[in-house]
């Protein structure tokens, strides 16, 4: 009987003692939840605007998130641009037909799901398509000759670009060819930084760079409204989705461009098969788990075009698509199709 009143009033204590400590949890909690909000903040990497929105508990904290998630795209322009001559990406470039080359993790893994993406697109997407592509000059409105195009094509081929996974090199088959990361480097980047944001505890966040997009969680309550441009009209919307917890990549001939003496756009999305500007599509939209295959398949189904190109993203689970094809037709995945009337 003593030790079940001992045991009672022991009970009584504890629950005396942990109450404040609770109270004080529940009011720390709902006061980090009454001063949380939306934060915004904007660079430039990469050669595009970077765009971050997330929703966290307070500003000093929210800052330091934003300042780590922004350093990955100056890091990874560091290692994979192809206009920086000191990039990891422009030493690969310069050595890779001397010798297998050691790269850092990240440049392999990019590497390594473009191969990906190429064997998957046979060839539609390839990297070292910069064989050809490092002679047009957008800025400038300046492109290569039907003479110099024919001697850099034979460079460009995917299966030339040798990974060794156990060694963590890259050789390159034949002096000449050149890789360029610029279809596929940004999703990567969003990714990375996605992950960072994760790692500081946010649930709620939106991510850009270009044309490349993660949303992580939904938008508190109701789903992202995610525009997919009209490729003729900045301000235009050609479709709206309501979307969470997904990447989005959208490839568009109105990215980088010029109109030649001939009236014909040139862009920088080249087929590997031509080392020209791909006809028949205005742009790509495809939406995934992560931003760095939904990066690299923006690009293979743009070359692929929107027959060959929706081949393939059925083949793929929980991958959709939308083109829009030059004729101003837009195209569905079936996840995506709008149901028949």
């Amino acid at each position: 009987m003593e030790i079940n009143k001992f045991m009672k009033s022991l009970a009584n204590s504890r629950e005396a003692c942990l109450r404040p400590l609770l109270w004080f949890l529940l009011l720390a909690f709902s006061s980090s939840e009454a001063h949380a909000q939306w934060y915004k903040y904007s660079d430039t990497a990469m050669t595009t605007p970077v765009e971050l929105e997330f929703w966290f508990s307070d500003q000093s904290a929210a800052d330091a998130v934003a300042e780590e998630v922004l350093a990955v795209f100056h890091q990874v322009d560091r290692n994979m641009s192809r206009y920086r001559e000191d990039s990891e990406l422009s030493g690969l470039n310069r050595h890779g037909a001397d010798n297998p080359v050691k790269v850092s993790p990240g440049l392999f893994r990019v590497l390594k799901k473009a191969r990906e993406v190429s064997e998957l697109s046979g060839g539609a997407f390839d990297v070292s398509f910069g064989s050809v592509g490092y002679l047009y000059d957008y800025r400038a409105h300046q492109q290569p000759s039907e003479e110099d195009i024919r001697s850099r094509l034979g460079h460009i081929h995917y299966q030339d670009v040798v990974l060794n996974e156990d060694t963590h090199t890259v050789f390159y088959r034949q002096k000449g060819l050149l890789v360029d990361l610029g279809g596929i480097a940004k999703g990567y980047a969003v990714d990375l930084g996605i992950e960072r944001l994760v790692r500081a505890g946010v649930r709620h966040a939106r991510l850009s760079a270009g044309g490349d997009l993660r949303l992580l969680g939904d938008k508190r309550g109701t789903p992202w409204i995610v525009g997919v441009r009209d490729p003729r009209s900045e301000d235009r919307s050609a479709v709206v989705l309501p979307l969470e917890n997904v990447a989005i990549s959208t490839s568009g001939d109105y990215e980088r461009f010029f109109i030649n003496d001939q009236g014909e756009r040139v862009h920088h999305i080249l087929s590997p098969g031509t080392g020209k500007s791909v006809r028949g599509v205005q742009s790509v939209t495809i939406i995934g788990d992560n931003a760095l295959t939904t990066d690299g398949l923006s690009t293979a189904v743009f070359v692929l075009g929107p027959e060959k190109g929706l081949e393939m993203i059925e083949r793929l689970p929980g991958i959709d698509a939308i083109i829009i094809d030059d004729k101003r037709v837009m195209h569905f995945s079936e996840g995506l199709a709008p149901p028949e009337s």
